[in-house]
């Protein structure tokens, strides 16, 4: 079958013309594999909406267009708490393709862009405006339809968000597992706690019992370690070329343990 690409001036009108046969072509990093591949045919469709590659920031949050590159989040000082993030996907050719929307749908072992918003609790706008939570996105994305931005607060401090990639490959290696931590202070206690695990389920999932046991407490070496024992509770990492199960549950504690040393 034939591949016809089509062109839309804004992601409204492309998500109207989608309909069931088409595939939407974001930075391309992982349709136009498939596409070589053969695995992706028919009606491929992109925007050329400039609303898609903008950011817009404020004193608490920002909000950042689906078509936004890693390359791009690199190169804005208001993103900088997702720099150590964008600088862990692929190699510098990756990251002038691969985009936050793309990263948004990216199956294990890719989206450790998508593990971070989680942490943050970012929100999801789609085409028309619609928004809501990343969880309930990451619950049922493949009915999500067309993603126009992201909206994610600032940490208002540095240390309040910290990211951990493991990779078996050094420097551009996929996550055999990746964490992300947003840890707000109030009083020197943590408020709000959210933790996020990439390639401890079918998509990333948030480490709710670690959580429990952070939320209003001191980042002190006691309670690091019994977040850190608690770290794969209700988790259900895969089997998979990279990483066992098995090896996945005993890492994951020890990797949480040394992101949050770093974050004290």
């Amino acid at each position: 079958m034939a591949v016809l690409v089509e062109s839309h001036p804004t992601l409204t009108e492309a998500q109207r013309a989608l309909g069931s046969d088409g595939t939407y072509l974001g930075g391309g990093t992982l349709v136009m594999r498939d596409v070589n591949a053969g695995t992706v045919q028919g009606r491929i469709l992109r925007s050329s909406d400039p609303a898609l590659r903008q950011i817009r920031a404020s004193l608490d949050s920002v909000e950042i267009g689906a078509g936004v590159t890693m390359a791009m989040i690199l190169a804005e000082r208001d993103l900088a708490h997702l720099h150590p993030v964008a600088r862990a996907v692929g190699g510098p050719q990756i990251r002038v393709m691969a985009t936050v929307g793309g990263n948004l749908f990216a199956a294990h072992p890719y989206g450790d862009l998508t593990t971070a918003l989680l942490a943050l609790g970012a929100r999801i706008v789609t085409a028309g405006g619609a928004q809501r939570p990343i969880e309930d996105f990451l619950r049922d994305r493949e009915r999500a339809g067309l993603v126009a931005a992201v909206q994610a607060p600032r940490p208002r401090e540095p240390r309040a968000f910290g990211f951990l990639k493991v990779s078996r490959v050094k420097p551009k290696g996929v996550s055999v597992l990746s964490i992300a931590a947003h840890l707000p202070r109030d009083g020197g206690r943590l408020r709000g706690v959210r933790i996020a695990f990439g390639a401890m389920g079918p998509t990333p999932l948030r480490a709710q019992a670690a959580e429990r046991i952070l939320e209003g407490a001191t980042l002190e070496p006691g309670v690091i370690a019994r977040a850190a024992a608690a770290a794969a509770e209700g988790l259900d990492p895969p089997t998979d070329a990279l990483a066992s199960a098995w090896y996945r549950r005993e890492v994951a504690g020890v990797h949480l343990r040394r992101l949050l040393e770093r974050m004290t």
